[in-house]
């Protein structure tokens, strides 16, 4: 016997579950800010009039605010405005807010870890408060609070207690309709009282209230603002500077902002208009935007700029600076304090048209004027300030390569004398200033390039200088700075020697004479120098970059004059200067360098011991050869400038503050501009820059100006959301309970709610997209491949399809996509699987477009930015294998010209310890790996090709490695390459010679030693040399690439040890590598060849019996002279990764599984990079690329990332002015492809779309969903059990929805209509009986009602539910699914009219 338990058919009722899950229309309506937790970090509240609460965010200080912390402030309370301060005198912040709705006062007292006690209320009576202030009205140092009443026409004052409680109010009276809006408080007469100044909306002027010293205020004094002008608001400040109060309204009745100067006995002259045309001001306040040190004015207006900035000058005028938009078209509220510390002002802004909490910080921009240029000498390549003439204002030197420096005195306001100049030695190349002789006289030295000295000018102090003085120091001064050395207060010189490769230390005497110079040895060719202490022992230490070998150099002090040996640390490509800061606030000094040849600067920070982490690199303008420190912005993190030769101008990096900096910002300067140095020139207290440009023979002065912008970085609602948009269920976390996830156009999120199973949810977690985004409508399927679901989210405001990926636990990781590419709006967008790839695809609909773009997901590989790791000398190959069998990959490089090989351990994270070193045979030219004795443990053969053999060093299993054994090869073996020839389970090798023509095999004993070679011929000058199995007789061939004849070479091996005669086939010019795999899934090798050439590659395809089709070219980078494959965008198809030694860069062909590859897409790769090896150094499943470099003596990681992109396929093309809005993917005519059925309201049918599988479609055939119809939502399902799929539309304009049943065959029969309530909006089905028939559930917009038709098997519909909704909450959209698993469908509808998601549970 078998027993089932069948859910009961039952009658269809619902149930609201309360509260609903989503509710968005808080209605916020002010602002306040403070730190209530006590954290040192300013957080806000928020009053919401809508849900009677306040909202208490608080800042997470990662420029992001928590989820708010609510609290009721009564039913029907309808809070207008918020404020904090101590009212209990406990150093606790609390909060006070004006309950509009029940007429009173609500005090929440804070607690010292951030929460609040439950309101007290103080009664206002009948009065409709309105707004509220604090202050001390009565000298007590005790806070009062004062109401502006709109219903009472009134003030009401409350004298605080300091203990929470407040006297009985005091009322005065504003006159007869005038409609108090706003209030303040200030000492307008200066009589040490304060006075209150109110916004009078229905009178049109502002009242002063003139406090007395007895707890009174004198009658009102009225200033007019002009009929019809309605003041809404009002800030006071000091705005000419003349220490009396002025103010500021808004006066929304006419567009305008009205600013009073106060005359200084509390009355006031004519009021100073500002006009705007296209927005409402309705918010004011003052701040101090651009930190002059002069207040400014930000209004917030009801308006498509909603959010304005007019910058104060001394004079009280105001000029309208910047008008913002942040997406919402009636803001009302703004409070203004630095969230992020960053020395800026910020704004909170409260927009009630949207709900939204947007945040604007204060940010650097267009912050340097116009440059003004002076003549120098000859060619100035370096540049130093420094008060000359000891008048408290900066001067400049510069140092000319035409033997002489230029000394500019300067007149404190940005300007500066005509040059004069003193004779130095051969070639100045390098200037720096110090007191030498300890006269508080600032002295010059000059490092002359081609003299081998430097040169000491004595200063005078008036501007003048003594002749020069000169010491020998090493060849080619490159670079010179001062310090004190060895602790004798005293200064000392250092020098970077170009030509010698070391730097020179002159120790001074204090007298402006030194010690001859003793040397310490540094990289090839140092570049500038830079000083400061990298181990916090208060001893200066030394940084240079050496631009030959691509790193820098640390010379750690003794602290008396002494330095230890170098220690190196990879940089960039070609690094000249560096400067010295600390980047990320820890109080370590850390490290910037410019890299002329890559473009960019290199950012290494210190651990505080004197060690550094990897580089962290940026870009820069073309070939940037001069860097600086300074805090350009006053936030009180350093940034960089760069002087760029190339284009002609300097780069600003401003920094976060955690040794992470923004992207560059350029200034045009004057012609290569060599050097560049800052410092204050005009006494404003803002940092300037000056420059040296070395062509025109002048320098260029950039004077700081700070215009104080405002940037919209954030948007939040007291909500989470706003403007809900579009609904999906589906179960995100794995737990086989349904969640819903939707999207917020206003506030640009995606929210998950998750289910718990019993019809209820988790609060809504909100996931971020990019600003702007304005998300209408998502679909939700696995992109990656990974079996999990994702999100994506069409991005409006860039024409993107965005992903959020998810991990199966409900987290998501968003990812930025490639375009849709469309003109139009994205409006719908669904998912299905077009092509049985088991990956969806997507299909979009536009708003405004009559086509529909289908969207193919593909994974994209990409390199993230070059980690380098030095070697000793000329690494010319690499190989990888797990040396110490710790699981995480090692790398083997063959160093050619220091016959050995080094060996890096790896840490399983893509970084590696530093290189231990092996001897082999003469210039190595090649290295491999694999297990020679069967031990397990790894063993390595290089290639010699200066000494004619193979040199092999067995490992121990623990990364180190026995002496080598060698063996003879052929002449010049270029490459080596393992595997097992004679099918004995041991370990061959074979080396291509190119010197002899012909390849080498060596048979393994399987005990690491090997018989004597046996020698094949292949073509001319073999250059490299790969194994596979190509004729599939489970036999390993052999394939050598000859770069003298220009093809390749197979020998098809006998399975003995023994091969065939060489078979050629035609490559490009100069095929320098090869490498095996197979590219078109045909279970047959095929081969690929590096061209150095010819500049590209050549792929043959393998027929699997040892022969191959012709060539087959793609284009590279110049000179690729290494190859290797792997699937690097983790397709199941095999790629190709190039090395470009001529280029710098290697090439990735992305392959597309037949045998034909993606154009290559490039990333540099450093110096003249030789080889290239693949694998997975990180462990995150993704494969990597490492790189030789060998004139820069590094190898370089290229860490491997992959991303999923959407590439526009098709356009699917409906009927002219269709218009499509909703459509359904499904397999309409049973031939197992998925089809696409349209709602087209444009011209009132349905279309359909028959698949083929293969990402193609048939040409639409429509049916009429009858005149004026307007189809508006589509769903599917078998109606009449006849398992053919049905089609039931809602029609929105005819109230009706319309059933199309289908013949199996993606034809349908006429429409059969039912009628709804009014504007059916949507309609989703499912068996809400459990009759197992299936049912239509409808969303009736315009009567706020929710239509359930069940549905009698044969294609027929009756017995209508009808679920009343709130008033005006006009549903969207319906889903259905099972939300409390007890085998009943429940439904969860969205509310446009409420911003609003509710769940209905069904019930019998």
């Amino acid at each position: 016997m078998f027993l089932c338990y069948l859910a009961p058919k039952c009658e269809v009722n619902f149930r609201s579950i309360v509260p609903k899950p989503i509710e968005y229309i808080y209605g916020p309506r002010s602002v306040a800010i403070g730190d209530f937790n006590n954290d040192a970090w300013l957080d806000m509240v928020v009053a919401n009039s809508l849900v009677n609460l306040i909202a208490v965010y608080f800042w997470n200080r990662n420029d992001t605010f928590s989820e708010p912390v609510k609290y009721t402030t009564g039913s029907y309370s309808t809070p207008y405005m918020v404020v904090v301060g101590h009212v209990n005198d406990d150093s606790q912040l609390d909060i006070v807010v004006a309950n509009f709705g029940t007429n009173n006062v609500g005090i929440f007292l804070g607690f010292n870890n951030g929460s609040f006690a439950n309101q007290i209320q103080l009664s206002t009576a009948a009065s409709r408060p309105i707004a509220i202030c604090l202050a001390d009205f009565d000298n007590d140092t005790l806070l009062d609070v004062a109401t502006a009443n709109y219903g009472g026409d009134s003030i009401i004052i409350f004298y605080g207690y300091g203990n929470g409680s407040f006297s009985n109010s005091v009322t005065y009276s504003t006159g007869y309709d005038s409609l108090p809006f706003s209030l303040i408080a200030g000492d307008f007469n200066n009589d040490n009282y304060l006075d209150l100044a109110i916004a009078n909306y229905g009178t049109d002027n502002i009242g002063i209230l003139f406090g007395n010293d007895n707890r009174t205020f004198r009658n009102q004094v009225i200033f007019s603002t002009s009929s019809g002008s309605h003041p809404s608001s009002i800030a006071v400040g000091y705005f000419d500077n003349d220490t009396f109060l002025d103010i500021a309204v808004a006066l929304p009745g006419t567009n305008k902002i009205g600013v009073l100067l106060n005359s200084g006995n509390g009355t006031f002259t004519n009021r100073t208009i500002y006009s705007f045309d296209n927005a409402s001001p309705y918010s004011i306040g003052a701040v101090d935007v651009n930190q002059d040190k002069q207040m400014d004015l930000v209004i917030t207006n009801k308006g498509t700029n909603n959010i304005g900035v007019l910058i104060g000058s001394r004079n009280g005028t105001f000029t309208i600076s910047k008008m913002y938009s942040t997406g919402s078209l009636s803001s009302i509220s703004f409070a203004a304090g630095d969230f992020n510390k960053d020395n800026r002002p910020d704004l909170i802004v409260i927009s009630n048209d949207t709900a939204a909490i947007d945040v604007l910080f204060g940010v650097f921009l267009e912050s340097f004027l116009g440059e003004t240029r002076y003549s120098t000498g000859r060619w100035p390549y370096s540049i130093a300030a420094g008060d000359f003439n000891n008048d408290t204002r900066l001067d400049i030197v510069t140092a000319n390569y035409g033997n002489d420096v230029s000394i500019l005195l300067g007149y404190g306001d940005g300007t500066f004398q005509n040059q004069t100049r003193y004779f130095t030695g051969y070639a100045a190349f390098s200037v720096a200033v110090g007191d030498f002789n300890n006269d508080t006289r600032l002295d010059i030295v000059v490092a002359n390039y081609y003299g081998n000295d430097v040169s000491i000018f004595l200063g005078y102090g008036d501007g003048t200088f003594q002749n020069q003085t000169r010491y020998h120091i090493g060849s080619i001064p490159y670079s010179v700075a001062v310090s004190d050395f060895n602790n004798d207060t005293r200064l000392d010189i250092v020098v970077a020697n170009y030509g010698s490769n070391d730097v020179s230390i002159l120790l001074g005497y204090g007298d402006g004479t030194f010690q001859t110079d003793t040397r310490y040895s540094t990289g090839s060719f140092p570049g500038f120098v830079a000083v400061g202490d990298f181990n916090n022992d208060t001893r200066l230490d030394i940084v240079v970059p050496n631009t030959h070998t691509d790193d820098i150099s640390i010379l750690l002090g003794y602290g008396d004059g002494t330095f230890q040996n170098q220690i190196r640390y990879s940089a960039g490509s070609y690094p000249q200067s560096v400067a010295v800061g600390d980047f990320n606030n820890d109080t370590r000094l850390d490290i910037v360098t410019t890299n002329s040849g890559s473009d960019d600067v290199s950012i290494f920070l210190g651990y505080g011991d004197g060690t550094f982490q990897n580089q962290i690199r940026y870009s820069t303008g073309s070939y940037p050869l001069y860097v600086a420190v300074g805090d350009f912005n006053n936030d009180t993190r350093l940034d960089i400038v760069v002087a760029n030769a190339y284009s002609n101008d300097v780069s600003i990096l401003l920094g976060y503050g955690d040794g992470t900096f923004q992207k560059n910002m350029k200034y045009s300067v004057g012609s290569q501009p060599y050097a560049v140095a800052v410092g204050d020139f005009n006494n404003d207290t803002r940092l300037d820059m000056v420059v040296a440009n070395s062509d025109s023979s002048d320098i260029s002065v950039l004077l700081q100006y700070d215009k104080g912008i405002l940037q919209n970085e954030k948007s939040y609602a007291s909500s989470g959301g706003s403007q809900l948009r579009c609904v999906m269920i589906a179960d995100m976390d794995n737990d086989t309970n349904l969640d819903i996830t939707v999207a917020n156009y206003a506030t640009n999120n995606v929210g998950v709610l998750l289910g718990y199973g019993n019809g209820t949810f988790s609060s809504q977690s909100m996931l971020k997209i990019a600003s702007n985004s304005l998300p209408s409508t998502i679909t939700i399927a696995d992109f990656n491949g990974d079996t999990q679901l994702d999100i994506a989210v069409p991005n409006r405001a860039t024409k993107l399809v965005d992903i959020l990926l998810g991990n199966g636990k409900a987290t998501f990781t968003s990812q930025i996509n490639a375009g849709i590419g469309s003109l139009f709006d994205a409006y719908v967008i669904a998912h299905g699987d077009f092509n049985n790839d088991r990956r969806s695809e997507i299909v979009v609909a536009y708003d405004g477009s009559d086509n529909l773009d289908i969207l193919v997901a593909y994974n994209n590989f990409f390199l993230q930015n070059r980690m380098t790791f030095s070697t000793i000398t000329f690494p010319i190959s690499i190989a990888v294998g797990d040396f110490n069998n710790d699981t995480r990959l090692d790398m083997v490089t063959a160093n050619y010209l220091s016959d050995s090989v080094s060996i890096f351990l790896g840490y399983g994270d893509g970084t590696f310890q530093n290189e231990i070193r092996y001897s082999t045979g003469s210039s190595p030219q090649s290295v491999a790996v694999g297990d020679f004795n069967n031990d397990t443990r790894l063993d390595i053969v290089a290639a010699n090709s200066g000494s004619n053999d193979v040199s092999i060093l067995l490992g121990y299993g623990n990364g180190t490695f026995q002496n080598q054994i060698r063996y003879s090869t052929g002449s010049s073996p270029q490459s080596v390459a393992v595997g097992d020839f004679n099918n004995d389970t041991r370990l061959d090798i074979v080396a291509a010679n190119s010197g002899s023509n012909d390849v080498s095999i060596l048979l393994g004993y399987g005990n690491g030693t090997f018989q004597n070679q046996i020698r094949y011929s292949t073509g001319s000058s073999p250059q490299s040399v790969a194994v596979g199995d190509f004729n599939n007789d489970t036999r390993l061939d052999i394939v050598a690439a000859n770069s003298g004849s220009n093809d390749v070479s197979i020998l098809l091996g006998y399975g003995n040890g023994t091969f065939q005669n060489q078979i050629r086939y035609s490559t490009g010019s100069s095929p320098q590598s090869v490498a095996v795999g197979d590219f078109n899934n045909d279970t047959r090798l095929d081969i690929v060849a590096a061209n150095s050439g010819s500049n590209d590659v050549s792929i043959l395809l393998g027929y699997g019996n040892g022969t191959f089709q012709n060539e087959i070219r793609y284009s590279t980078g110049f000179s690729p002279t290494s190859i290797a494959v792997g699937d690097f965008n983790s397709d199941t198809r095999l790629d190709i990764v190039v090395i470009n030694s001529g280029s710098d860069d290697v090439s990735i062909l992305i392959g597309y599984g037949d045998g034909t590859f993606q154009n290559d897409t490039r990333y540099l790769a450093g110096r003249q990079p030789s080889f290239v090896a693949v694998s997975d150094f990180n462990n995150d499943t993704r494969l990597d690329i490492v790189v030789t470099n060998p004139w820069s003596n590094v190898v370089g990681i290229l860490l491997g990332s992959v991303d999923v992109i959407f590439v526009k396929q098709i356009i699917l093309t409906c009927d002219n002015d269709s218009r499509p809005r909703s459509f359904v993917i499904e397999d309409f005519n049973n031939d197992d492809y998925m089809d696409i059925i349209v709602a087209n309201p444009g011209t009132h049918n349905i279309g359909i779309f028959l698949g083929y599988g293969n990402i193609s479609f048939s040409t639409a055939t429509t049916f009429s969903t009858g005149t004026y119809s307007s189809p508006c939502s589509l769903a599917v399902g078998d109606f009449n059990g006849d398992t053919y799929l049905d089609v039931v539309v809602a029609n929105c304009n005819s109230s009706n929805i319309g059933i199309f049943l289908g013949y199996g065959n993606g034809s349908f029969g006429n429409q059969t209509m039912y009628p709804t309530d009014s504007y059916p909006y949507s309609v989703a089905v499912g068996d809400f009986d459990n009759d197992s028939i299936l049912d239509i559930i409808v969303a009736n917009y315009d009567v706020n009602t929710v239509l359930v038709l069940r549905g009698y098997h044969n294609g027929t519909f009756a017995n209508m539910v009808l679920v009343q909704l709130e008033y005006r909450s006009h549903p969207f959209s319906v889903v259905v699914g099972d939300f409390n698993n007890d085998r009943k469908l429940d439904f969860a509808v969205a509310n446009n009219g409420a911003d609003s998601l509710e769940v209905f549970l069904q019930t019998c």
